[in-house]
């Protein structure tokens, strides 16, 4: 359905939490857009913008505004311009995947700027589709890491306006109860999913089908960006002399037994929707471990406010606990309509002033090494990786095999049944296609 929505004042856009979903990459749904355009009188300079958030109602009064409406209001209102909001809603994910409509509109020049997930940046980036935003003024101040998962083909094609960490949401309590430090590698893990289930805790992990890969990611890559070799790795899996099946190999086992053992259920797993299903028994206090983004422990609506000490940690991994960051970015349409004014909006968008305003109001970590924000207690072990430098990337522009989309829906299939070795040939089969350039 296409609806247009007139507004007196100027709005912007609703893109709160990138959160997991992340923009429901392997899930998509019934589709609607909404045209919802700011206008106290018809703009000459539009910017059109397309997202996959809805928006409050545009002419409502004293409601209050995200990050992210601070930001493009700041963006309006310095270049003179008016934003024009596309946006996606899924109802169920038997449809359209948000991918799928992003991908049919950027290759189309429907719009101006996008929000993008990382498997998206990639196809489009490699199709010369997204401008080169690496002459923007806010490019010169982005984390390294930033430029590294959003550059394709040596042009930066992508900028976030926050950097996603996901981690595992710990009942610390729960942990203490049982004499049980709070787990650094994948044996410790394991030491303490048997003493939970033993201690009469049926499944130690709650989990569901979206976030199960960021095991994988920790203990396939952990060397790849925290060993000092990261550049000449990654060439020699683009070229097919490395392959992706031998990095993913120790993640799936490793998931594997965690299926073999009861400590996660893969038939609930398989059909849950992300803290929906595992939410509840973690905040009761049955369940001792979940996965989930940083976003999750600032709002009450996850896991902000719990009755007991919670912290969030890295994934086990060889180098102990281990952040996994995957990345959505802004890009721009190459041969957009109005490409001029919306690299000047989004240049706006990511300058160190709007993202502080952004960080500040979403308490993030801000993709620019400029801007700082103190987290939430719970958030620190997480936070204190991150800021050491020691993380791995769930998604690389850089790669010529997309990673947690496709990491995704292998997952899923470990989960309905499929072996190890089953898994390992649907990478090698993605490799082959990507460096017969399928």
């Amino acid at each position: 359905m296409m609806k247009r929505i007139k507004s007196k004042s100027r709005t912007a856009v609703l893109l709160a939490a990138l959160t997991a979903l992340c923009l429901t990459a392997c899930g998509g749904g019934e589709t609607e857009f909404k045209n919802l355009i700011s206008e106290e009188k018809e703009e000459e300079r539009v910017v059109n913008l397309f997202s996959p958030m809805e928006k409050t109602a545009p002419n409502a009064e004293n409601v209050a505004r995200t990050a992210a409406d601070l930001t493009v209001a700041m963006a309006e209102e310095a270049l003179d311009v008016s934003v024009a909001y596309w946006t996606y809603t899924a109802e169920n994910y038997q449809d359209k995947t948000y991918d799928e409509v992003a991908l049919d509109r950027a290759r189309n020049n429907m719009d101006d700027l996008y929000l993008l997930n990382p498997d998206v940046i990639l196809a489009l980036g490699a199709e010369g589709k997204l401008m080169d935003l690496s002459g923007l003024d806010s490019a010169g101040n982005l984390r390294e890491i930033i430029r590294t998962a959003n550059t394709v083909d040596g042009k930066l094609v992508a900028i976030p306006q926050e950097v996603v960490a996901y981690g595992l949401f710990v009942n610390a309590d729960l942990f203490r109860q049982y004499d049980l430090s709070l787990p650094e590698t994948p044996e410790e893990f394991l030491e303490c999913c048997r003493v939970f289930k033993e201690n009469g805790i049926e499944t130690p992990i709650g989990a569901n089908r979206w976030w199960l890969e960021t095991f994988v990611f920790a203990l396939a890559y952990t060397d790849l960006y925290n060993g000092g070799n990261t550049e000449a790795e990654i060439a020699a899996l683009n070229s097919g002399e490395a392959r992706y099946s031998d990095y993913m190999r120790p993640g799936f086992e490793f998931l594997q037994t965690l299926i073999d053992r009861g400590y996660i259920d893969p038939e609930k797993a398989l059909v849950s929707e992300a803290i929906e299903a595992e939410g509840p028994d973690f905040l009761a206090g049955k369940t001792p471990i979940v996965m989930a983004y940083w976003g999750a422990a600032n709002t009450e609506t996850a896991y902000g406010k719990t009755e007991f000490e919670m912290q969030v940690i890295g994934f086990p991994s060889s180098r102990g606990q281990m952040p996994v960051m995957p990345m959505t970015g802004w890009a721009v349409g190459a041969e957009a309509e109005h490409r001029e004014d919306a690299a000047r909006v989004l240049d706006r968008m990511v300058s160190d002033e709007a993202l502080q305003l952004f960080s500040e109001t979403n308490r993030v970590i801000s993709p620019s090494k400029n801007v700082k924000v103190d987290c939430v207690p719970a958030l620190r072990p997480l936070n204190d990786r991150i800021e050491e430098g020691i993380y791995v990337l769930g998604s690389n522009a850089g790669m010529n095999v997309e990673q947690w989309g496709n990491t995704c829906l292998i997952v899923r299939d470990l989960l309905g049944g499929a072996t190890v070795e089953e898994c390992m040939a649907s990478f090698d089969r993605l490799q082959e296609a990507a460096m017969a350039g399928t």
